[in-house]
C-alpha cells in the first residue's frame, strides 16, 4: 500500500551490491522459441514520450491517431517509427519479454492482455499533463498493450472543497470523509475519469470510464475516518469486459460496501490491492518528481532489490517516517507477487524509457534475487542441484557422464557452487589449494542469460578468485558471452578456452600444462594456439595472450553506477572495432569516438608507417598499431575475433581485406564492415548508410555498409526536401567549398619517438589565402548524389533527375559549406521551402534547422548538420539554399559512428557527443 503524498529522493544506495550495477526491470523467463513477431501485446518504446510526441507530432502523426478511429494509425507505422528512435538490440529483446507476457496469461483466469501494468495517475497528472498521458497510453494501445489505469484526483478535489468553505481535515495521513466530502469526491472523480477517457477518444484510442464496481470494501474507522473504506475484494469483470472490448480500462479509488455506500479509499492502496489480483509485470506510479530520492545526497535512486538491500535500507539514518512507510508497503506488496513482477515511480515524461528501455528514468523496485555460494552439493540441495544438471549439463545429457560420476567428482576436490535461489544459473569453481581455479560447470537457463543474472554469478565469481579458466563449447550460442569476459582464448576440436587474471601467454600455457596433467580439462589445448601475429604484439614488447576483447579495468567496472540492475541486470554487450587505415584525420575523429563509446572496445588499430607505436589517443585499454595483412584480416574474421571493421583506406584499395571478411563470412564470420571510401558506395548488395535519408530499417539488419561521401552527404541532404518540387527540365547545382583535410594527409617528418606526423597533402600556404576549384566537372560526389538521390523520386521520373557539383578547396581546416541553386516546377514561397525543411529534418537529432545562412565556423568540429539561408528568386522559380558540416565529421566520422551503431543494435547517437551540434 503506498500514500501519494510521499515522495523520496533518488540515487545510488549506500549499500552492499556487486561490482556490475547494470539495470533491467524484472522479466519473465523467456522460451528458446519465443518470437519476435510483432504480436499483440509486444512494444518498443525508447525514448521519452515527449521526444516521441514531438517526433510524432512533427510528422502529422497526431491526426493520424485521431482520423482513423475504426483501425487507428497503422501499428507498423509506428513500429518503424519507435525502431528509428530506439536500439535494435532492445526493440527485439522487448518484442520477446511482451509476447511471453501474453503467452503466460493465456490459460489463466484472468486477460494476458491485463498482466502487462498497472498504472496509478497522481491527480496532479491529470490536470498538468493530459496530452502527453493520453499520448502514451495510445502509443500502448496501438501496439495491443492494455494498461490498467486508475487514477486519483486529490489536488482538484481539495480546490473545490477549499472553494467551497470545507477545509481538508486528514487523520494519519488519511483523509477524513464525511458526506459532503465524499459527494464533492464522486462528482470530481467523474469529471477526471471522463476528461482523460476523452483525450483518449480524441487520438482514436477506446477507453472505457469505470468509476465504480470494481472495489469492495468496509468502513476502515467509520467513528475515525468517516467515510473511508478498506478494500476486501476486486471484481475483474468490468476490466475485462472492457479489455475484450477494445478499450482502455480507466477507473477510480472509489469503491463500495456490502450495502450499497460508496466508500473513498487511497488510490495508490487501490492500486496495490488491484496488482494482487491481476498480478502484471509491471505496477506504475506516476508522480511529478519521477522517482525516490536519497535523503542525504538529494539524487535520485534508480533500483532498489530488495532481497538483498531492504534490511541494511531501513536502517539508513534518512529512511523514515514517510519514506519507510512507502518502501515497506511496496515490499509487502512485492512480496505477495510473482518475481516478475516490479514497482516503478516515475514522472510522465519518462514513462516510456522507463518502461522499455535497460537504463530506465526512475526508480524501479523489485524483489531480486539473492545470490549464494556453497562449498558442497549438501549445503545448495542435491535434488535440485541433480534436476539442473539432468536439464542442462551437455555431458548429461549426451551420455557421457552420470550425475551420480559429477557428484562423485566433487566430492573427490575442494569446490565452490555459485547461483541464484530459482536455479536460473548454478556454476561450478573447482579450486584446489595452490593450483589455479577452474570453472567446471556453468549452467544457465534462458531465464538466466535474457534478465543477466549470469553477469551476477560472473562477477561473484571473480570476486574470489583473480584467475580462472575455463571452457564452453565453440558454437555455444552464448559464445560472446564468454569472449567478453575472456583476457584471451583459443578455439580446438570444438572447443574454446577463455582465462582471465593470467597477462603472459607463456604462464598460460604452463598452467594449462598443468592441467591436462592433473586432468582437469581436457586434453586438447597444446601448445597453446598458434604463434603470435604481429597484430597482437602490445605496447610494452610481450603478447597480448591472444586476447579477445579489450576490456575495461576492474576498477572502472565497479564505478559503473549508471548502469542499472543487480539481481536480474541487464546490459547491452560490448562489441570489438577493428580500424584499417587509421593515422588520417577520419581515423583519428574515429578513435576518439570509439574512445568515448558506452559500449564499443577498439581492439586493433591497422597502420603500415605506425605499426608497433603505442595508440596513445585511446584510453580505454592499452592498444597498439599494427600493420594487418590480408591474411592476419581473414585469420581474425574466420574466428569472430572481431564484430565491426571499419576501412578508412584511399579509394581502391580495401577490396582485398573485404574479400577476406567475405570469404571468412562463408565460414560462419559474422562481422559488420563499414567502408569509408567510395570503393562501394555503388554496389547494390551494400547498404548506403545516410540514415536521415534513406531510413535506419536496412542499416540495422546489414553487415555491408558503405558511408557517403562528405560532399555527397552534404547535396543530399540539402536537395532531399526539394525533390518533389524540382524542375523536371533544369537540372540543380550545387557548389561547394571545403576546408583542406578534405583532400586528404600524408606522412610527415617523424617525431623524437620515431612516429611520422600526419600532415595535410593541401595547406593553406598552397592555397595562398584563396580557394582553389578542382575536377569541374563529373565528380565521383556528383555522382554518387544523383545515385541515392533518385531513390527519392517515383519510377518513372527518376532516370532523368541529374545534378551539376562544383567542388573547392579552401584554406581552413576543417567544415564545408555547400550553395544550392534549385528550379522549381512551380512558384513557391520561401517559407514553404523552409516548412520542408523542417518538416524533414526537425525531428533529426543531428539536423539543425535555421533562417540564416549557417557559418562554416558554426560547423567546424561539430557532429550534427546545418542548413538555412532559404531564399526565392523574385520569380518565384528558383530557389538557393546553403548547408553546411564538418567534413571529417557528420561527413566521415560521425557518420559511420551512426551506421556502426546501427548495425550492432546500440542506440544511434552513442558515444557522439550531443552538445556538440
Amino acid at each position: 500500500m503506498l500514500r501519494r503524498s510521499i515522495n523520496i529522493p533518488r540515487t545510488t544506495l549506500s549499500v552492499s551490491r556487486p561490482a556490475t550495477t547494470a539495470r533491467a526491470f524484472t522479466k519473465p523467463s523467456l522460451p528458446v522459441s519465443a518470437s519476435s513477431q510483432l504480436t499483440k501485446s509486444n512494444v518498443v518504446l525508447e525514448l521519452d514520450v515527449k521526444k516521441v510526441g514531438n517526433e510524432i507530432r512533427k510528422r502529422g502523426l497526431t491526426s493520424a491517431l485521431s482520423n482513423q478511429r475504426d483501425g487507428g494509425m497503422d501499428r507498423d507505422t509506428i513500429i518503424r517509427l519507435l525502431y528509428s528512435l530506439g536500439s535494435k538490440h532492445e526493440v527485439e529483446r522487448y518484442l520477446r519479454i511482451f509476447t511471453q507476457s501474453s503467452q503466460a496469461g493465456a490459460t489463466g483466469a484472468v486477460l494476458p492482455e491485463a498482466k502487462f501494468a498497472v498504472l496509478k495517475i497522481g491527480g496532479a497528472i491529470l490536470t498538468n499533463e493530459l496530452d502527453d498521458l493520453a499520448l502514451s497510453l495510445s502509443f500502448l494501445n496501438r501496439l495491443g498493450l492494455y494498461p490498467i489505469v486508475l487514477h486519483g484526483a486529490g489536488p482538484q478535489l481539495n480546490e473545490i472543497l477549499e472553494a467551497e468553505g470545507v477545509v481538508p481535515d486528514y487523520e494519519d495521513g488519511i483523509r477524513i470523509t464525511d458526506a459532503k466530502t465524499l459527494a464533492v469526491a464522486r462528482r470530481v472523480f467523474l469529471q477526471e475519469n471522463l476528461k482523460l477517457t476523452t483525450a483518449l477518444e480524441r487520438l482514436g484510442t477506446r477507453a472505457r470510464p469505470i468509476p465504480t464496481g470494481v472495489f469492495t470494501a468496509e468502513y476502515l474507522n467509520k467513528e475515525k475516518y468517516g467515510l473511508v473504506g478498506k478494500i476486501t475484494s476486486v471484481n475483474k469483470a468490468p476490466i475485462e469486459a472492457a479489455i475484450r472490448a477494445g478499450c482502455l480500462p480507466i477507473l477510480t479509488s472509489l469503491a463500495e460496501n456490502a450495502e450499497g455506500q460508496i466508500l473513498n479509499v487511497n488510490a495508490d492502496i487501490a492500486a496495490g490491492e488491484l496488482a494482487r489480483v491481476l498480478e502484471p509485470m509491471k505496477i506504475v506510479y506516476l508522480n511529478e518528481k519521477g522517482g525516490l530520492f536519497h535523503g542525504v545526497t538529494g539524487k535520485k535512486i534508480s533500483t532498489i532489490n530488495l532481497d538483498e538491500e531492504y534490511d541494511a535500507l531501513m536502517k539508513e539514518s534518512w529512511v523514515k517516517f514517510g519514506t519507510k512507510l512507502k518502501i515497506r508497503e511496496i515490499k509487502e506488496l512485492l512480496d505477495t507477487l510473482p518475481r516478475t513482477s516490479s514497482v516503478a515511480i516515475i514522472s510522465t515524461d519518462m514513462l516510456q524509457k522507463e518502461l522499455f528501455t535497460d537504463a530506465g528514468a526512475g526508480t524501479l523496485i523489485r524483489r531480486g534475487y539473492k545470490l549464494y555460494k556453497q562449498p558442497s552439493v549438501e549445503a545448495v540441495g542435491s535434488t535440485q542441484l541433480r534436476q539442473i544438471f539432468t536439464d542442462r549439463d551437455p555431458e548429461v545429457k549426451s551420455g557421457r557422464k552420470s550425475v551420480a560420476e559429477i557428484f562423485s567428482e566433487l566430492k573427490n576436490s575442494p569446490h565452490t557452487i555459485y547461483g541464484d535461489e530459482p536455479f536460473d544459473v548454478v556454476a561450478v569453481v573447482s579450486h584446489p589449494e595452490g593450483e589455479t581455479p577452474v570453472m567446471t560447470k556453468f549452467l544457465p537457463s534462458r531465464n538466466g542469460i535474457l534478465n543477466k543474472i549470469v553477469d551476477n554469478v560472473f562477477d561473484a565469481i571473480k570476486k574470489d578468485h583473480k584467475r580462472l579458466f575455463w571452457t564452453a563449447k565453440a558454437d555455444d550460442e552464448n559464445r560472446a558471452w564468454h569472449f567478453e569476459r575472456a583476457d584471451g582464448s583459443f578455439t580446438r576440436a570444438g572447443r574454446s578456452l577463455f582465462w582471465y587474471g593470467v597477462p603472459d601467454v607463456k604462464q598460460v600455457e604452463t598452467i594449462i600444462q598443468g592441467f591436462e596433467e592433473n586432468g582437469r580439462i581436457e586434453r586438447v589445448f597444446l601448445p597453446v594456439g598458434p604463434s603470435v601475429p604481429p597484430h597482437r604484439i602490445a605496447s610494452t614488447g610481450g603478447a597480448r595472450a591472444f586476447s579477445t576483447s579489450a576490456r575495461p579495468s576492474a576498477s572502472s567496472a565497479s564505478s559503473s553506477f549508471s548502469r542499472r540492475g543487480y539481481a536480474t541486470a541487464t546490459d547491452a554487450p560490448k562489441k570489438r572495432v577493428a580500424l584499417i587505415g587509421a593515422r588520417g584525420y577520419t581515423g583519428q575523429n574515429l578513435i576518439s569516438l570509439i574512445n568515448n563509446h558506452p559500449h564499443l572496445d577498439l581492439t586493433h588499430v591497422s597502420s603500415r608507417e605506425l605499426a608497433g607505436l603505442p595508440l596513445k589517443e585511446y584510453t580505454k585499454s592499452d592498444v597498439s598499431y599494427s600493420n594487418l595483412s590480408v591474411q592476419h584480416v581473414g585469420m581474425m574474421a574466420e574466428n569472430n575475433e572481431v564484430d565491426a571493421w571499419v576501412m578508412a583506406l584511399p579509394n581502391g584499395i580495401c577490396k582485398p581485406f573485404v574479400d577476406a571478411i567475405d570469404a571468412a563470412a562463408s565460414k560462419g564470420g559474422k562481422s559488420v564492415i563499414v567502408d569509408l571510401s567510395a570503393d562501394y558506395r555503388f554496389e547494390k548488395d551494400w547498404t548506403y548508410g545516410l540514415p536521415e535519408l534513406y531510413g535506419r530499417e536496412s542499416t540495422k539488419t546489414s553487415t555491408r555498409i558503405s558511408n557517403p561521401g562528405c560532399y555527397a552527404t552534404n547535396t543530399q541532404m540539402l536537395l532531399a526536401p526539394l525533390m518533389p518540387h524540382l524542375d523536371k527540365h533544369q537540372a540543380p547545382s550545387v557548389f561547394g567549398i571545403s576546408g583542406y583535410s578534405g583532400a586528404g594527409t600524408k606522412s610527415g617528418e617523424k617525431d623524437a619517438e620515431g612516429r611520422p606526423k600526419t600532415v595535410a597533402k593541401v595547406t593553406p600556404d598552397d592555397l595562398r589565402g584563396g580557394i582553389r576549384p578542382y575536377t569541374l566537372t563529373d565528380h565521383i560526389h556528383e555522382r554518387e548524389a544523383t545515385t541515392q538521390l533518385r531513390q527519392l523520386l517515383p519510377e518513372g521520373e527518376s532516370s532523368s533527375f541529374s545534378l551539376a557539383f562544383i567542388p573547392n578547396v579552401a584554406p581552413w581546416f576543417s567544415g564545408i559549406i555547400s550553395i544550392l541553386t534549385a528550379p522549381l516546377e512551380k512558384t513557391m514561397r520561401a517559407s514553404e521551402i523552409l516548412e520542408l525543411y523542417e518538416a524533414k529534418y526537425g525531428s533529426e537529432r543531428l539536423c539543425v534547422v535555421g533562417k540564416g545562412v549557417p557559418d562554416v565556423k558554426e560547423a567546424e568540429g561539430k557532429h550534427g548538420w546545418r542548413v538555412g539561408g532559404v531564399q526565392v528568386h523574385s520569380s518565384g522559380k528558383r530557389v538557393v539554399v546553403v548547408g553546411a558540416l564538418d567534413n571529417l565529421l557528420k561527413g566521415a566520422a560521425t557518420q559511420c559512428m551512426q551506421n556502426l551503431n546501427l548495425a550492432l543494435g546500440y542506440e544511434e547517437l552513442d558515444g557522439i557527443p550531443l552538445d556538440k551540434l
